[in-house]
């Protein structure tokens, strides 16, 4: 969730600019984009609650829910910045089996501590990430081509690593996944006060950090939202958040480690695509590369470190994954780059690039979730739910394009 940035005519100070409506118009409807996606997750959750007779939000099936699905979310954290630069990236999915087989192999066969293991693998992700940048950013080849060899390269090789099921790993590892924060605060009507006290330091950052993005809109002189519909939107934001803490507070665990670890990468890459020059750079590249070359971008330097930083998370997606796993499988990570790519585009990215939030593929993945774990409490034939999910990805895109076209005709 952002504040609209759109330049306006300067005014007396302590006043609102004077925008033009058409710019108005403009900034509501990115922002509308936005808010029709939280929406949609909300409908679905509330769907879904209905037709699983109350059972999608039990406190223990919320837990597992960010559990099953921080794979997606760490994986759609890098793949839409690499969509967002105009590229694709075919190979995670095998990457995350290659980077788990080396994990465990290591922590079973070598000794290697679990925590120099986790080393292990997120470099040799980034190594993944740098071979596969190098022949993207400097040969020249599509990324398209360069990732579905990727696909096929570290799929075999994992095969090779592992050739049978690595079991026997750390169980502290493994907590990873199936962990959950030690509850050193104790309980409060047999709710876990670290969950609650999480909850309540969440709500006040987002509080905060919106409330002083949109002091320095007004120090700059830039457009905001109206005051009604800013509050709004933090009320509903708080409420959700609120929500979410006290059924989490319910479960058998309280708040899942891994989801401790998907909200620090959720603020900080957050902050690294909104904040910082190489963020900035990656929407240039991804609107107009030549015209971002021209403006003194180093396109090829950007593009490199895209796919390191893909490489990274698809090595922490692969801890996340054998950890859960407890053990590391050859055959892991099996359509995991299709799970990111939809996360990706059904929460807004741009299938030409430039356009594009961390919050929106966040979303996005949830819906993903949500409609796994929906259609799996009902029974449904995973078949159907293939089908399903293809639909639902096919929609989202269908509903970005028809709304641009209508924008262009304005």
């Amino acid at each position: 969730m952002t504040t609209d940035t759109n330049l306006a005519p300067s005014a007396p100070p302590g006043s609102q600019p004077r925008v033009p409506l058409s710019q108005r118009m403009q900034g509501l409807g990115g922002n509308a984009r936005q808010y029709g996606i939280f929406g949609a997750l909300v409908v679905i959750v509330l769907l879904f609650q209905v037709l699983t007779d109350g059972k999608l939000l039990l406190a223990n099936n919320v837990a597992a829910l960010f559990q099953q699905n921080a794979y997606v979310m760490i994986l759609a954290i890098g793949m839409v910045m690499v969509i967002v630069a105009g590229h694709i990236d075919l190979s995670v999915g095998s990457v995350v089996a290659f980077v788990g087989g080396i994990v465990a192999v290591s922590m079973r066969d070598f000794d290697v501590p679990w925590v120099v293991a986790i080393l292990i693998g997120l470099a040799v992700g980034g190594l993944v990430g740098a071979w596969q940048g190098y022949w993207v950013a400097y040969v020249g080849i599509p990324a398209f081509i360069v990732t579905l060899a990727g696909m096929l390269v570290f799929r075999g090789l994992a095969l090779v690593i592992v050739g049978e099921t690595v079991a026997g790993l750390p169980s502290q590892f493994i907590a990873i996944s199936k962990g959950s924060l030690p509850n050193f605060l104790g309980f409060a009507n047999n709710m876990d006060v670290v969950t609650l006290v999480i909850g309540v330091l969440a709500i006040a950052a987002i509080v905060f950090s919106q409330l002083r993005a949109r002091a320095s809109l007004r120090k700059h002189e830039l457009y905001v939202e109206p005051v009604g519909i800013f509050v709004a939107k933090l009320a509903l934001v708080a409420v959700g958040i609120g929500i979410l803490t006290v059924i989490l507070s319910f479960s058998a665990g309280g708040t899942p480690i891994v989801l401790v670890i998907v909200g620090v990468l959720v603020v900080a890459y957050t902050f690294l695509m909104g904040r910082t020059v190489f963020g900035r750079h990656i929407y240039a590249i991804g609107g107009n590369r030549l015209a971002a070359g021209l403006s003194g971008v180093d396109t090829k330097r950007v593009d490199f470190w895209i796919f390191v930083n893909m490489g990274v998370l698809a090595g922490a997606a692969a801890i996340v994954t054998t950890a859960r796993a407890g053990a590391a499988i050859a055959a892991a990570g099996q359509n995991f780059e299709l799970d990111a790519i939809a996360a990706c585009f059904i929460g807004g990215a741009a299938v030409t690039g430039g356009i594009g939030r961390i919050s929106g593929a966040i979303v996005g993945a949830l819906i993903m979730g949500v409609l796994n774990m929906g259609l799996s409490i009902m029974s449904v034939d995973p078949s159907w739910q293939m089908a399903i999910k293809g639909l639902v990805l096919l929609l989202a895109v269908a509903f970005d394009l028809i709304n641009k076209r209508r924008a262009g005709t304005q």
